[in-house]
């Protein structure tokens, strides 16, 4: 059950105020016409008091009309079960049920919210809202509290079964060859292409150095199966040194930062960066090879640890209201604000999503406003209604009672007084 409408404001105490006085003045004027009526048989007959006569019975009529018209509205005239009148209380659920297909249908449209997307200017509000550091922080840590929630759900096998398929398609195509080819520009362009090959490089030699007695009998027994036992006694040993003092000295070659082998690296990952931007046959072929690499059982196995230490990593640090992942988040609605300021295209786009939403979910919320609206002013108490109702028009309502007593009066003589010209005297 609805609760009935709030009890009357101040202001409703001034409103039944000028309700009571309009009253009077109405009801006043219809009893000054009755008694017009009846005083007019006291005079002597004539033009003038037949005419007089007729203005204020037909005054006395049109005010007693409209004095039922507006009663009936609110209430049984004289208490009387008149049929249909108290039309607002009785037909109180009607009156919701209109009233929420008016809003539904004739506020609450396509063309109104449009205008009314466009009158808001959402992108504004929002910049002028991303540009506020003291609105955005409170933001950044609300979103930072719930990280670990929306992270929670995502450790759910079903996401994990989706993820583990959506990789792979996320990598086809030339998508993922310009997602490669931008990652490695980003790494040459910060020297950082170099690190890679330094910490290779080092990797390389210290495997090198701590498999050098197993590379060297490797090394010597290949020598002995290729050339005989003979010639692996006599210098399968030595070989195996010079093998390995070669390999060495060229690891050393590349060691410092301005070696050929360096700019050959560099050269050969620019010239691969090309290749992928421009090359469909190259940029498939690296796409295949990432498809096969996630799809491998040990690959998806590393991805899923990967993704469980970065999760709980997330998760502890989005606890901390000055952790990271708050300030990367203030650092992205700040971004997102200034992206808003610079980019008319961003703000024109964000404006048509807002727009795009707002009618795509205009249908459902036209049917439920409706039905919101009915429910509630069907749960109204009766009597409030008429009050509420009454309060706020009945004071035009009592104007409506006033200009039918006078027009009815005025109606009345013209009427008497143009019979009496064509037919001469006549009964009103």
């Amino acid at each position: 059950m609805t609760p009935p409408l709030s009890p009357p404001r101040s202001d409703e105490a001034e409103l039944r105020t000028r309700l009571i006085h309009h009253k009077r003045l109405a009801t006043g004027l219809l009893a000054g016409m009755a008694g017009v009526t009846l005083g007019s048989y006291a005079l002597p007959p004539g033009y003038w008091t037949d005419l007089l006569q007729a203005s204020a019975k037909a005054g006395l009529v049109g005010g007693l009309a409209d004095w039922f018209a507006v009663t009936a509205l609110f209430r049984r005239p004289l208490g009387l079960p008149i049929p249909h009148t108290a039309i607002i209380p009785q037909q109180k659920a009607r009156l919701g049920q209109g009233l929420g297909r008016f809003v539904a249908n004739h506020v609450l449209t396509e063309a109104e919210l449009r205008r009314f997307a466009g009158r808001i200017d959402a992108p504004a509000l929002l910049r002028r809202f991303l540009s506020d550091p003291d609105s955005t922080r409170p933001a950044a840590e609300a979103i930072a509290a719930g990280l670990p929630r929306i992270l929670r759900s995502l450790e759910d096998g079903r996401a994990r079964r989706l993820l583990l398929r959506l990789l792979p398609r996320m990598v086809s195509g030339p998508a993922a060859a310009r997602l490669v080819a931008r990652t490695l520009r980003l790494l040459v362009q910060g020297g950082r292409h170099q690190e890679v090959f330094g910490l290779a490089l080092s990797q390389l030699k210290a495997l090198v150095a701590a498999k050098e007695e197993s590379l060297k009998g490797a090394i010597a027994q290949r020598v002995r199966a290729e050339g005989g036992a003979l010639v692996g006694w006599m210098a399968g040993a030595a070989v195996a040194r010079r093998v390995l003092s070669a390999l060495n000295a060229e690891l050393e070659k590349m060691e410092p930062g301005d070696s050929e082998l360096r700019a050959a690296f560099e050269a050969w990952v620019e010239t691969e960066i090309d290749r992928l931007e421009s090359d469909p046959a190259r940029a498939e072929a690296v796409a295949a090879a990432l498809r096969s690499a996630i799809a491998h059982p040990a690959v998806s196995a590393w991805l899923m640890e990967a993704w469980s230490r970065l999760r709980a990593a997330l998760e502890a640090d989005a606890a901390r209201p000055e952790g990271r992942t708050v300030a990367l988040i203030n650092g992205l609605l700040a971004n997102l604000g200034g992206m808003l300021e610079s980019d008319p295209a961003a703000r024109a786009r964000l404006e048509r999503g807002i727009e795009a939403a707002l009618i795509a979910v205009l249908p459902a919320a036209q049917g439920r406003i409706s039905g919101f609206i009915a429910e509630v002013v069907s749960g109204w108490d009766p009597a409030t209604v008429v009050d509420k109702i009454e309060l706020r028009v009945g004071r035009d309502l009592q104007y409506v009672r006033m200009n039918g007593t006078v027009v009815g009066a005025l109606a009345g003589g013209a009427i008497f007084a143009v019979l009496h010209a064509i037919f001469g005297r006549v009964a009103f």
